[in-house]
């Protein structure tokens, strides 16, 4: 297992480990460089700049993608860290004077299950930790200094189930890393947001759209109905077929072809465009088995929103 040490702003973590949250976009002011380090499950810590040379928190690598700091917003809000889109974009110019983009685009690395330790436990860094790293580094459990790193941490973390239960909590029996982890970890509403996003290859299923800005992460089983964040239980959508699919005025069946309410005529007295479509199969959907749309999730939608 590896494990990346990354180093934060002091103040991205005082804000969020205030505010607590079940992710966190550990966010970098230039969208160009791809983070590779971890895969997914893998842990992340936070360790604060020198000269405070210790590591305070972490969480679980999900997935890195480059977002226009508009939609960083919109999927993660305080959880980058910042009050506001107009804070966020004040931090970007000060770290990117190069740009004046009306929405620079940033790395946006989601990590889960954060962790945030008390200052009395903070961890010093291992000894080969460089002065001169900017960006973080990368440790090996199978290594002495990686296995030492990462018990200490679970350590740490231990003792903030304690704090938070009175009792020492069990480690939950999930897999460590791996696709898996995506399938059956605890995924918030940004995550779900990014990796929808990134599994349609930034395109509406139905349309083949690739305006990113009018694209959004649509659940299928809403997760008001005990709908999870699963990319299984997702599809990417354009914003008005999103809000159709939603109503009910747009399903989708286990075929995966799109299948139009002839309620929407009724109703609206139109409905040209979204007819056009109707019977046909999804133009796109992602090759991997388990980021298809799933037929537990599809027959839902068509048996309790689909308007008949």
């Amino acid at each position: 297992m590896k494990i990346w040490v990354g180093v934060t702003d002091e103040d991205w973590f005082t804000r969020l480990s205030r505010v607590r949250p079940d992710e966190v976009n550990f966010w970098q002011p230039s969208g160009g460089r791809a983070f590779r380090s971890l895969a997914p499950g893998e842990p992340f810590l936070f360790k604060l700049h020198s000269p405070k040379n210790f590591i305070v928190g972490g969480g679980f690598f999900v997935s890195h993608t480059p977002l226009p700091a508009s939609i960083a917003w919109e999927a993660f809000g305080v959880k980058n860290g910042v009050g506001s889109l107009e804070e966020l974009h004040a931090r970007i110019r000060r770290y990117r004077r190069d740009t004046d983009a009306v929405d620079p685009v940033i790395g946006c690395t989601v990590l889960v299950e954060p962790f945030f330790l008390n200052e009395s436990t903070w961890l010093a860094v291992p000894e080969s930790w460089a002065p001169n790293i900017v960006q973080g580094k990368t440790y090996d459990d199978a290594s002495p200094e990686g296995h030492e790193l990462w018990e200490l941490v679970q350590l740490r973390m231990a003792g903030l189930r304690i704090n938070d239960s009175g009792s020492a909590a069990p480690a939950e029996n999930r897999p460590r890393f791996g696709s898996e982890f995506l399938t059956r970890s605890r995924l918030g509403q940004g995550a779900f947001r990014v990796l929808v996003t990134d599994a349609y290859e930034r395109r509406c299923a139905v349309t083949g759209e690739r305006t990113l800005p009018v694209l959004e992460a649509s659940h299928i089983k809403p997760y008001a109905a005990n709908g999870p964040h699963h990319v299984s239980n997702g599809i990417l959508l354009r914003s008005d077929l999103h809000r159709l699919f939603d109503l009910g005025y747009l399903t989708i069946t286990p075929e995966l072809r799109l299948e139009v309410s002839s309620r929407l005529k009724a109703e609206w007295q139109n409905g040209r465009e979204y007819y056009a479509h109707h019977g046909q199969s999804l133009r796109f959907c992602p090759h991997e088995p388990l980021r298809r749309p799933s037929r537990e999730y599809l027959d839902w939608h068509n048996e309790h929103k689909f308007r008949t």
